[in-house]
């Protein structure tokens, strides 16, 4: 098989769809004379900009379809995107919506993932082999394989550089610390987040990520909460000596682009939805271990456990030292 026209489907969320960003690297490698093209939900569309894998992406806003009426916009975007006539799909979605999106497309070749959920499994030709157990990355990088493409290369994030921050200048060697999550029982308390500041200190912290109310921290650290887009925050990542955050879609993001993070998990298996890269830092139930240690010294997630600032405060002043 050799596609002209290929569709990958991942319109969410913002941490899948840089899982799947190596998946399609490999597919396009594999089949370089193919135009790829990418659905994915309109603000999480930065995320793909400029990819040199992407011949275009197909904004699906997804806000726009609720409702009566959305029914009716979704099904009229749906026979627009029939135009495409794609010869081969992907759907590394696998819900019912995705898997109508790739119908629509126009192809007689829909793939799909073996526990796709909601009756997406009637809509594919062949399904790869995965187990829920499996890191999102390794489940993507299968149904690239089904779809014929060689996944025995390097693991590749193809991520924009970013974009500065008008009138923001960064320190030299900083920390950045992203504590929210919309997770339950993921995030970093008010006093956490000042607890970790302050035993940070004097390193300089750049807190970042989304939250609805104030925040305190200690005077080392600066806030940038609620005041980047994607691509600002992809810079300030890019940027950072090091990396804190809890499970969340940036913690993916921060362990695509940084050059060293430290994830912070309470209760979630962070060998299935942690940070893929193997020399990645996972706290969990007060030890911190590398990614590459779990399968032999997995933490026990108890979920009452919190960080103790000053242990963490002291990992991250050794492995800056370290550098």
């Amino acid at each position: 098989m050799n596609p002209k026209t290929i569709l990958i489907v991942k319109p969410s969320s913002l941490g899948d769809i840089v899982h799947t960003l190596p998946a399609v690297r490999f597919v396009k490698q594999s089949f370089p004379s193919s135009n790829v093209y990418w659905v994915a939900n309109t603000e999480w569309s930065p995320l793909l900009e400029d990819n040199p894998d992407l011949e275009g992406i197909i904004r699906f806003p997804r806000r726009s379809f609720r409702g009566l009426r959305g029914v009716i916009r979704f099904w009229q975007w749906c026979q627009e995107l029939s135009k495409l006539r794609a010869d081969l799909v992907l759907d590394f979605q696998g819900l019912f919506r995705s898997a109508l999106i790739s119908r629509s497309a126009g192809s007689r070749v829909v793939l799909g993932l073996a526990d796709a959920r909601e009756g997406a499994k009637f809509f594919y030709k062949k399904e790869a082999p995965v187990t829920s157990a499996q890191h999102a990355v390794l489940r993507y990088l299968a149904l690239a394989s089904l779809a014929g493409a060689d996944v025995s290369g390097e693991i590749e994030f193809r991520l924009p550089q970013g974009r500065p921050i008008p009138n923001f200048e960064l320190p030299n060697q900083f920390v950045v610390l992203h504590p929210f999550s919309r997770g339950t029982g993921k995030s970093l308390g008010e006093a956490e987040i000042y607890e970790l500041t302050a035993a940070m200190a004097p390193i300089p912290v750049i807190i970042v990520g989304k939250a609805d109310a104030p925040i305190s921290f200690a005077r080392n650290a600066a806030s940038l909460v609620n005041l980047t887009d994607l691509e600002q925050l992809i810079w300030v990542l890019r940027k950072a000596a090091f990396a804190i955050s809890v499970d969340s879609g940036p913690m993916h993001l921060a362990a695509a682009v940084s050059r060293e993070i430290l994830s912070i998990h309470f209760w979630s298996d962070p060998r299935k939805v942690g940070p893929f890269r193997p020399d990645a830092w996972i706290w969990q139930n007060h030890k911190i271990l590398r990614k590459d240690e779990l399968s032999e010294k997995s933490p026990i997630a108890n979920p009452s456990a919190r960080p103790r600032s000053e242990q963490i405060a002291l990992f991250i002043r050794e492995r800056l030292g370290s550098q």
